[in-house]
């Protein structure tokens, strides 16, 4: 008489197998705690130093809660540091230098990456060494160069820099993304008549939208905050961008710590803002073109 033995299903062996170890998932959460510990930290105390006294600021007792919330420092912010006219004079430099970007960036990805000549591997290894320059080491030529050419202490003077500094990593992520799309659907436009420019604008750049607002972001979050070419090439009052804020809470004889911390806030608030609202195409833009399929 014959008899079945059943086998042990390989099945729930196989499940075990794939789950990850208690260890693991708990050195993992672990890890993603810490960096969230200390990526909100520095907001987070910003926000409460900003609602602080000078007595108290001062005191070192950095965890403390405000006895009384200073809102007089965001009052001060706005009034003494001048911040709208701080504001939209980044707010224009931004704007101007983000355009700027992306339309060249765009152009010369394409003419890279979509046209067959024996140099565009240069041009691309010509952008790629511009990344590697340190922006400490330019500021004396350009200087020499914009004293002879006049535009010292005018916007063009930040303008041009920010748009020499950011186009290469903007070239480097767009030539990357435009690599991955597909020659038929070119190819197809140029059957019915569509020249370069129209295959640019009608189909290129629609696909290119994850990367260029990722180039969009990661330009607006450098130029935002920067003080060097700043500090460099502007001098009058009227031309000055957000970060020299600042400077007005500082007297010969007296800092006013609590309404600096406020203009830090209300600095950092927009870019903060617009990368919670567009963190999803940050991380589409990246990892586009990444993997060619």
């Amino acid at each position: 008489m014959n008899r079945s033995v059943s086998l042990p299903s390989a099945k729930p062996a196989a499940q075990a197998a794939k789950r990850p170890l208690p260890i693991v998932k708990t050195l993992v959460f672990t890890l993603f705690g810490i960096l969230l510990v200390t990526q909100l930290y520095p907001l987070l105390w910003l926000l409460i130093y900003s609602l602080k006294t000078n007595e108290e600021i001062l005191s070192g007792s950095f965890f403390a809660l405000p006895k009384a919330v200073q809102w007089v420092n965001y009052k001060s912010a706005f009034g003494g540091g001048k911040y709208w006219d701080y504001l939209t004079n980044s707010l224009l430099v931004t704007t101007i230098t983000m355009v700027c970007v992306i339309v060249l960036a765009s152009l010369a990805a394409f003419a890279i990456t979509r046209f067959r000549w024996k140099y565009s591997q240069y041009v691309m290894l010509l952008f790629l060494l511009g990344m590697m320059i340190p922006l400490q080491a330019t500021l004396l030529p350009i200087m020499v160069m914009f004293s002879h050419l006049d535009i010292l202490n005018t916007r063009l003077s930040l303008i041009l820099p920010y748009i020499a500094f950011q186009t290469p990593i903007a070239v480097f992520i767009m030539s990357g993304f435009m690599k991955t799309i597909p020659t038929e659907i070119e190819e197809s436009a140029i059957i019915d008549g569509a020249g370069v420019l129209r295959i640019f604008r009608s189909i290129v750049l629609p696909v290119s939208v994850p990367p260029i607002m990722t180039v969009c972001i990661l330009t607006f979050i450098n130029i935002w905050n920067e003080y060097v070419l700043a500090a460099t090439f502007i001098s009058k009052e009227s031309l000055k961008t957000l970060p020299f804020g600042v400077n007005s809470f500082v007297s010969q004889f007296s800092v006013n710590y609590g309404a600096i911390g406020a203009f830090l806030v209300l600095g950092a608030l927009p870019v903060i803002l617009i990368y919670f609202l567009l963190a999803e195409k940050i991380t589409k833009g990246m990892v586009a073109g990444a993997v060619k399929g």
